[in-house]
């Protein structure tokens, strides 16, 4: 009776008989006169009043389709009713998704209550027509001196963040979100595939605790939920940031942990419907389901999303289809560096190995590229210099090289930052730098107007005028 009752409220009357359950694939037969479409959602209610969320993945013929299970389906039998939506996954969008947490339904889990939207947006949406696009390559300030100076973020970019465990790619999203929401006046939407429970439960403490939630979703189809939950998880993230984009004409920080994930659950869905597997078992479909989704994220009329994206590079091999499919829609790469968290230079963000498409003289102006190209040469040799330093010290090496690991002890001290969110466990109070001020600090280290300056001097510091207060003051201590 129970089970009768929820078919009645269902927003159809359209229902199918589950014929056949296979892992994690459903089938379901209709009656003739109705077949649902490819992406209709179906709900098959279980006698306890749960319901359990189906997504139509193939017309088998004989007015049967094969599903996958996008919820827990246990419980789930043959000869069950379920119920066609009619629709694709339709998510809620707007302003009060803002410091709310969402599976991929779009149903809060953050026990914090139901959410009422006055906009409902199906997952499935279309690329912005090129008429649509903005093509002009528009920086996007980030106020973190590394990354504006070595590898500046372009609006509707896709930036690729690389590093392991420990490493500080929490600390750097959440920097950006704040950068972002309280500068620029924009909003993020985080998209956790294939996180780790305790991972997303310790993004949404940090977040509370450093106050950045307030303009953050959070989206989250964790590690121990069925392959199509991860699959489709993105794109519920990339709707809602849509949302923001074309309807609010605001700037979205997109932020998707991790890509690797999405292909895989890809993967796990092909192998479950039969598709024969094509390169080192990846599905066939891998380069499709990775362009419908990336090609969403850009740069249009009304605002732009940029997207911030970890990849998990499979045994260190960048050959392997998975990472080799995603950095074809890389425009570029922030890498982070376990060497630099042993030094004890945060943000751990890798000059030499980090890379933009948007550090061009035609993008950020002739000025801005050749102080950026020139710290990376300084930064270089030094780093060639190092064996020598080791063996035979510093005193073997010439004037010219001596002055040149002296400014790149400085460069480096100078590419740290006091972040806002990390002012609790540092101390020190955040610093937003502007993309002026610094090149223009980078510049008189270049050209020498600092060498009299104390090295210490410029760590943990924003701009060049806080070098010369603490210069002062370490003067006067000693």
């Amino acid at each position: 009776m129970i089970e009768n009752s929820i078919v009645k409220e269902a927003s159809s009357n359209i229902s199918g008989k589950i014929i056949q359950i296979s892992g994690t694939t459903v089938d379901v037969q209709f009656p003739p006169e109705h077949l649902p479409k490819i992406s209709n959602l179906l709900y098959a209610y279980l006698s306890s009043g749960k319901k359990a969320a189906l997504e139509v993945a193939q017309q088998l013929g004989d007015n049967v389709v094969r599903c996958i299970a996008i919820e827990n389906i246990e419980g789930v039998y043959r000869g069950l009713k379920a119920v066609d939506s009619e629709t694709p996954i339709k998510v809620p969008v707007g302003n009060e998704v803002l410091g709310r947490m969402f599976n991929v339904l779009g149903e809060p889990i953050d026990g914090m209550g139901e959410i009422h939207t006055k906009k409902k947006w199906s997952i499935y949406r279309d690329t912005p027509t090129l008429t649509e696009q903005k093509i002009e390559n528009e920086i996007q300030e980030t106020g973190i001196k590394v990354i504006d100076l070595m590898c500046p973020y372009i609006k509707g970019s896709k930036i690729g963040l690389f590093g392991g465990a420990g490493v500080g790619k929490t600390v750097l999203v959440m920097e950006l979100i704040r950068n972002i929401a309280k500068e620029h006046g924009g909003v993020s939407v985080f998209t956790g595939i294939g996180e780790r429970t305790r991972e997303g439960n310790e993004l949404w403490l940090e977040m509370k605790e450093s106050g950045v939630l307030a303009k953050t979703a959070l989206v989250f189809g964790q590690m121990g939920e069925m392959p199509g939950a991860r699959l489709r998880v993105g794109l519920t993230g990339l709707t809602m940031a849509e949302y923001f984009r074309d309807e609010e004409k605001k700037d979205v920080l997109l932020f998707v942990d991790n890509i690797f994930r999405f292909v895989q659950a890809g993967s796990e869905v092909s192998a479950l419907l039969g598709r024969m597997p094509s390169a080192v078992g990846y599905q066939p479909t891998l380069a499709s389901e990775m362009g419908a989704f990336q090609e969403r994220i850009a740069n249009t009329i009304n605002g732009a999303i940029t997207s911030v994206q970890a990849v998990y590079v499979p045994a260190d091999d960048i050959t392997d289809p998975a990472p080799a499919t995603t950095f074809m829609h890389l425009d570029s790469s922030t890498v982070l560096s376990r060497k630099l968290v042993e030094l004890g230079l945060y943000p751990a963000i890798d000059p030499l190995e980090s890379n933009s498409k948007g550090l061009s003289a035609g993008i950020v102006g002739k000025d801005h590229y050749s102080i950026a190209r020139k710290v990376q040469s300084i930064l270089q040799r030094y780093k060639s210099l190092q064996d020598i330093i080791a063996i035979l010290g510093i005193d073997e090496l010439s004037d010219e090289d001596k002055q040149i690991v002296e400014r790149a002890k400085k460069i480096q001290k100078f590419l740290t930052q006091p972040f806002f969110t990390a002012e609790q466990f540092s101390g020190i109070p955040g610093r937003y730098v502007s993309r002026e001020k610094t090149v223009s600090g980078f510049r008189d280290i270049i050209e020498g107007k600092c060498d009299h300056l104390p090295e210490q001097a410029f760590y943990m510091v924003g701009t060049l005028e806080e070098v010369y207060e603490k210069a002062e003051k370490l003067k006067a201590k000693g």
